[in-house]
């Protein structure tokens, strides 16, 4: 492939037409807001994804636990989703194609199209996990039970994602409103409590319950979990914005689609969760940071059956979630290896995601949420800057690799790694990456280290 010349992929890239785009609330808002009520995500919320310090974020009270949920929110829309939805709505163009400006031609193969698809069997893994966690409730949690059920959503997961996305996509749309539901119910359950929470008195329990030293977090400590957990979570669906803003019609739709679906669901489905679970402590005094575990929610309801049901409705919704991850992974797979049967590349992922949820490490959602923040932060970073250097606009493909966006991305993801894999305290890592991606970037930019703009041919009605 000639780095003067535009390779198939891009070259016949076609924009989605106007016709094809629908407002705000028909596509993007409800979309996102459904990944924000899988009850993976807010399940973690009230620890900060399993982070270990006692109390998790409400460790300084629930106005600081709500506080840093308002700041990381914002971070998510402003800095992670705002920039790709506007590249995808004024080109009409999917992120494999406008990922060629911060990338290069051949390097958009790798970045963000490749990595994209490998990091959502990473999700694929954690979804097969916390389900069959779930489901396992029904069999006296056995972990033989929650093994094999795992292997059975993952592989089933995997096979629907493959072959037959369109059938699940018909219930997907429904499917939200049963974890939406859920936390409105706990949330009536527990609001009396509310009144009653003592944060000291949590730090307590939490530090007796785990065998955890040091106490709670700092108000900036709580701020920054909150950051962590929420940014790291949300990153590559940020970068997946700009899939989102092909088919959004104006810059408004863009906005009102991510303050909606992104900044309010977060509030919604997180700040209920974090609610939910001081309310609890307030009126029992039980030290239990995960409101989704089917004895949390028995002990709402008053009934350990009831309990199990409702973790049983929450893996059920969680289902369709796991075949979009496996779609967007098969996709990504069929654009950057079209040389390997499908059956292949996505049955490899399947077994990683299969290998990552029976030995446990999926559960780990905070470590998880450390390595998806690593990837796609700097990615964000180096997008926006490419997009305001361009004068607000997408600058076109480069040819070959363009070398800013890959170092800015390999220091950036370092940076974003370091705390998982080393004792450095990096504060809030997904976001440090982001903005390392950023800054070196425009450096690398300013430095002459952009790669040649080729030129699209002209768009076909």
């Amino acid at each position: 492939m000639s780095n003067g010349v535009l390779p198939d992929y891009v070259s016949m890239a076609k924009p989605n037409p106007a016709a094809n785009r629908a407002p705000w609330y028909k596509n993007t808002a409800p979309t996102y807001a459904g990944i924000f009520l899988w009850f993976v995500f807010w399940s973690q919320a009230p620890s900060g994804g399993g982070a270990g310090a006692p109390g998790g974020v409400l460790g300084q009270g629930i106005g600081a636990a709500l506080l840093g949920l308002v700041i990381a929110a914002l971070l998510c829309h402003f800095l992670f989703y705002v920039v790709p939805g506007l590249l995808g709505m004024k080109t009409g163009l999917p992120l494999y194609v406008v990922g060629t400006s911060t990338y290069g031609t051949q390097g958009g193969f790798l970045m963000p199209g490749f990595l994209m698809g490998v990091l959502q069997f990473g999700w694929l893994g954690v979804n097969s996990y916390f389900a069959s966690k779930a489901i396992s409730s029904f069999f006296g949690d056995s972990a033989i039970a929650w093994k094999v059920i795992a292997i059975i959503w993952a592989a089933a997961a995997a096979f629907v994602g493959l072959k037959g996305i369109q059938y699940v996509a018909k219930v997907a749309t429904f499917l939200p409103l049963i974890p939406l539901a859920i936390l409105v119910i706990m949330l009536g359950k527990t609001m009396g409590g509310i009144g009653d929470f003592d944060a000291k008195a949590l730090v307590a329990a939490g530090t007796v319950a785990g065998g955890a030293t040091g106490g709670g977090l700092s108000v900036l400590g709580v701020i920054l979990l909150s950051i962590t957990f929420v940014v790291g979570f949300f990153a590559t669906a940020g970068a997946a914005g700009v899939d989102f803003g092909m088919n959004s019609k104006d810059e408004k739709d863009v906005r009102m689609g991510g303050l909606v679906g992104i900044a309010l669901a977060t509030l919604v489905a997180a700040g209920a969760a974090i609610l939910i679970a001081a309310g609890a402590f307030g009126s029992t005094g039980k030290y239990a940071m995960d409101p989704s575990t089917a004895d949390f929610m028995g002990g709402l309801m008053g009934s350990a059956g009831t309990g199990k049901v409702m973790a049983l409705l929450l893996a059920v919704a969680a289902f369709p979630p796991a075949c979009f991850s496996s779609f967007i992974a098969a996709n990504s797979f069929k654009t950057t290896l079209p040389k390997v049967n499908p059956f292949v590349s996505v049955g490899v992922g399947a077994g990683v995601s299969i290998l990552l949820a029976v030995t446990g490490l999926a559960g780990k959602a905070g470590a998880v949420f450390t390595v998806i923040g690593a990837s796609f932060g700097p990615v964000c970073g180096a997008m926006m800057v490419d997009y305001f250097l361009a004068g607000q606009k997408w600058a076109g493909p480069r040819a070959g690799f363009n070398v800013a966006g890959w170092l800015s991305w390999a220091v950036g993801f370092v940076v974003g790694i370091l705390p998982l894999v080393t004792s450095a305290k990096i504060p809030a890592a997904p976001l440090a990456a982001f903005v390392v991606g950023a800054v070196l970037y425009f450096v690398l930019a300013k430095a002459g280290l952009e790669g040649k703009v080729l030129e699209m041919p002209p768009a076909k009605a």
